[in-house]
């Protein structure tokens, strides 16, 4: 069955679910954000790759972090980026998604970022463009967030790079985590051998286990010898009925302390995909200790989101694909793959 996120030739047309995606087309994402790294170290934080098109960072739901690392990410490639604020513009008027999105067509933009509060809202929209257009998933409903899950996995790698000879402890609120899912599908499409979700039975879903993944529910047997500790933060907006007891007691069950963190290796790395609430998923001395890569994740999230919509933009003719390749190849270095 064809996955409507590639064309016909097998390349990415649009970035809606980890799931499903081969391990070729992360890799080429995963490398490709690796040329773009140093971007930020640079005076002129630019590539012309993207130059002369338009991204549209649609969000229905709130998210200044993610907007804002796409915003820059666009915007370092060249493009042209409009922001619109979903709460305050036709939506609220009465007016339909697909009506935004048509309005936004006629007006040529070139890729839509989506954010909504519901599931396979992204996939909807990717439906409904035409060919020319891609359709990057920012986070829908419980579905999944692609881009963070492909940076934390860009996290993993850069720090421990032997990914076929990893423990990866995933700790928290699975169920309401589209993070969570979009993290499983990567770490096992790329091979990671065993990953761990650690978490009342409450705040797991249904079947877990059939995503590959070990389920425990204390926490120190679960980060037992793991080389990545991923916290995972309480999505209280998606709840509904008591499913803890209060987070005091969360923290005191599930809460990674360092004496928590000293169940997993010595050289353990701690990651958040934020934001944060501390005293209640972390510590503050283990959020800002000398194992959390919590704040590069950042980083990397606009490298990687760069390499995203850099190679969706080169859905393009090959001659002007070769020229935009090479002018950031002379600024990038290592080129791009």
């Amino acid at each position: 069955m064809h996955n409507p996120q590639l064309d016909i030739d097998g390349k990415l047309k649009h970035l809606l679910t980890i799931e499903g995606l081969p391990k070729r087309i992360l890799n080429q994402i995963l490398d490709t954000a690796e040329t773009f790294v140093g971007v930020a170290e640079r005076d002129i934080k630019k590539v012309p790759l993207l130059r002369g098109k338009t991204v549209c960072n649609i969000f229905f739901e709130n998210s200044t972090r993610t907007r804002t690392t796409f915003e820059i990410a666009a915007k370092r490639l060249s493009a042209d980026v409009i922001n619109l604020n979903v709460g305050t513009s036709s939506q609220s008027k009465g007016e339909t998604i697909l009506d935004t999105v048509d309005n936004l067509i006629a007006m040529h933009a070139d890729m839509f970022v989506v954010r909504h509060a519901q599931s396979g809202a992204a996939h909807f929209i990717a439906q409904h463009v035409p060919d020319n257009i891609s359709v990057i998933n920012a986070g829908d409903g419980r579905h999944a967030h692609p881009t963070q899950g492909l940076l934390d996995v860009f996290t993993v790698r850069r720090y421990k790079p032997d990914m076929h000879n990893l423990r990866v402890a995933l700790v928290g609120d699975v169920l309401h985590s589209r993070v969570a899912r979009s993290e499983i599908h990567a770490l096992t499409t790329l091979g990671v051998p065993e990953v761990r979700v650690i978490a009342p039975k409450t705040l797991l879903p249904a079947d877990v286990e059939k995503l590959g993944v070990q389920v425990f529910h204390d926490m120190k047997n679960g980060l037992k010898d793991v080389d990545v500790v991923m916290m995972l933060r309480l999505q209280n907006e998606r709840m509904t009925g008591a499913l803890l007891p209060s987070a005091q007691e969360y923290f005191r069950t599930f809460g990674l302390t360092q004496e928590m963190l000293n169940h997993a290796k010595n050289d353990a790395i701690v990651m958040h995909p934020g934001p944060m609430n501390r005293g209640v998923e972390i510590d503050s001395s283990v959020a800002d200790g000398s194992q959390s890569v919590i704040l590069p994740q950042v980083t990397y999230g606009i490298a990687v989101r760069m390499a995203v919509m850099a190679i969706l933009g080169g859905r393009q003719s090959a001659g002007e694909r070769n020229t935009a390749l090479q002018a950031a190849s002379s600024m990038a270095p290592g080129g791009i793959s």
